[in-house]
């Protein structure tokens, strides 16, 4: 998703929702209501007509769904301007009631557990133009350099309600997709998945017809459209050939073809850490887009302007980040941690962006070693804010996140791979992650679960003080009589992460907790230092 490194990035952070006063409208976007909860989803056709000069969208969506347990009233979301004008079940009109972004639909048919049924919404609008985009999302309607129409979707945080009807909570993913584009025939329309047909209209238009066989997320459906130049190459990976397809704007193709040599590079460190691509069905795909990217499922948004850096610069500011793309890297590890593994619910983004701002610096030590891998991770914690605690509220569609979910996030993953001290288990606890939780939504508390079973530590302090709080324990100690007295402090109740120090020039693992703890030193002084991969600071305390 979008990237946030240095701290001016992060104040941009204050957007759409205000801190403490969430109303009705929140909870029906952000909660499991009633009239979600008793149906599943699996399968979408969104087959849209983009009027690019008018910026306008109509069409319909197809929804398919079993039936949980018995209810006649179903929640679609689609928010204004955008409108539906109709809604078909087994070819019969249906009675609807609005309330905000939420439509309420009065099923005919009996709700029979265990059936599969469809309803087919007819909608129409114009729809929310994304005043900052990639940080606040919507459409994006601009010219390119030779003054061709170059418009994007966004759906990131307030949803994709916001320019189709849709089940627009992250909790249950669409099993597969049918995504069918109308626009004018010069243009090239791009969404995820395969492109299956492309129909010619007698109105000078075109339909691209694209599948995802995939379950995927409601914000990761997007649309490109633009004058596009069209390369492709195949990866040999870990589940065999991988297609990779790459769109680019006409006038960018040679350049493309030169910068995105750092995909195959990108998958090579990526599958070695997590484990196979997730969606080798529905190919890998780079799409060259009118804003900076965002992870989009087998369709990464890129609009990086092919430079290494993030615009240019390395936000680590150890010369590792300039030895790379970041948003090729950046998004692209989002295919494993956001769109594989995708949080329930918005408050837990951190699982998105924390393990995803991690995999940069795994690239960077994957390609050029442990030592540069640890500086640069080492160098992103310039950027944390330690403003409020990772995890969000619940419920509400929480948007007013910590941009700490990006380095903080990273600090402290890197941090626990410290702790348990054995690199390969370290990297099966990754791979793990995104097999037993493959095409999953997922909330924090399994990931916790997870990492922990597999680590054989006790980890409830350790998540509750980082993930739950904003405080950073401080390793504090002093030296007197031929004894070390250390422990932590600015620290929650029974806090005790061990720590790797080194003391005289020698590493050594200290235990601390809350209360003073003594280590007998055979030395007339001390020399301590914490290891500079913990993100702890240290101070001398004078006595007790």
């Amino acid at each position: 998703m979008r990237v946030f490194i240095i701290t001016v990035v992060f104040v941009m952070m204050g957007i759409v929702c205000n801190a403490q006063n969430f109303t009705r409208q929140d909870s029906l976007r952000g909660s499991i209501t009633p009239e979600r909860s008793w149906w599943d989803l699996s399968y979408y056709h969104l087959d849209i007509v983009v009027d690019i000069e008018n910026q306008t969208i109509k069409g319909s969506n197809t929804i398919r769904y079993k039936v949980l347990q018995p209810n006649q009233r179903i929640q679609i979301d689609l928010q204004p301007p955008m409108n539906i004008s109709k809604v078909f079940e087994d070819g019969k009109e249906l009675n609807y009631t609005r309330d905000g972004n939420a439509y309420f639909i009065e099923l005919k048919k009996v709700q029979v557990p265990e059936a599969h049924n469809e309803i087919i919404v007819v909608y129409n609008g114009k729809p929310r133009i994304a005043p900052r985009p990639p940080w606040d999302s919507g459409l994006v309607w601009k010219k390119d350099s030779l003054g061709k129409p170059f418009a994007s979707s966004i759906s990131w945080g307030a949803g994709s309600s916001q320019w189709w009807p849709c089940k627009d909570h992250m909790y249950d993913e669409v099993d597969s997709l049918k995504f069918s584009i109308n626009v004018q025939k010069d243009l090239v329309a791009v969404a995820n998945g395969r492109l299956i047909n492309i129909e010619t209209k007698k109105n000078d238009t075109k339909t691209y017809h694209w599948v995802v066989a995939n379950p995927i997320n409601n914000y990761g459906v997007n649309f490109n459209i633009g004058n596009y130049a069209h390369f492709s190459e195949v990866y040999h990976g870990e589940l065999g050939p991988l297609d990779c397809d790459y769109f680019v704007l006409q006038q960018n193709l040679s350049k493309a073809k030169e910068h995105f040599k750092q995909v195959p590079m990108m998958l090579e460190a990526f599958e070695y850490w997590f484990g196979p691509y997730p969606f080798y069905e529905d190919s890998y795909k780079l799409v060259e887009t009118p804003y900076l990217g965002m992870e989009h499922q087998s369709a990464t948004a890129y609009g990086n302007g092919y430079q290494n850096g993030y615009l240019g610069n390395d936000g680590s500011q150890s010369g590792w980040g300039n030895k790379f793309d970041h948003l090729i890297i950046h998004e692209s590890g989002h295919e494993w941690f956001a769109c594989n593994i995708t949080f329930k619910d918005i408050a837990d983004i951190w699982i998105h962006e924390s393990f995803t701002t991690y995999s940069e610096g795994l690239y960077v030590e994957y390609h050029y070693g442990k030592k540069a891998g640890n500086d640069y991770q080492i160098g992103i914690r310039k950027g944390i804010n330690n403003d409020k605690p990772m995890i969000g509220r619940y419920d509400v569609n929480d948007l007013d996140y910590s941009g700490d979910n990006y380095p903080k996030g990273a600090a402290i993953i890197h941090m626990l791979r410290q702790i348990i001290d054995d690199d390969e288990k370290w990297r099966q606890i990754l791979r793990g992650l995104n097999k037993v939780f493959y095409h999953q939504t997922v909330s924090t508390q399994q990931v916790e679960d997870y990492i922990t079973e597999k680590c054989g530590l006790n980890l409830d302090h350790f998540w509750n003080q980082y993930l739950r709080t904003n405080q950073i324990p401080q390793f504090e100690y002093y030296f007197a009589k031929g004894k070390l007295s250390y422990r932590w402090s600015n620290a929650i109740e029974k806090f005790d992460m061990p720590l790797k120090v080194f003391i005289n020039g020698k590493e050594q693992w200290l235990y601390p907790k809350t209360n003073w703890q003594e280590k007998d030193i055979n030395s007339e002084e001390i020399n301590l230092i914490v290891d500079r991969n913990f993100y702890v600071p240290s101070f001398y305390s004078n006595s007790r």
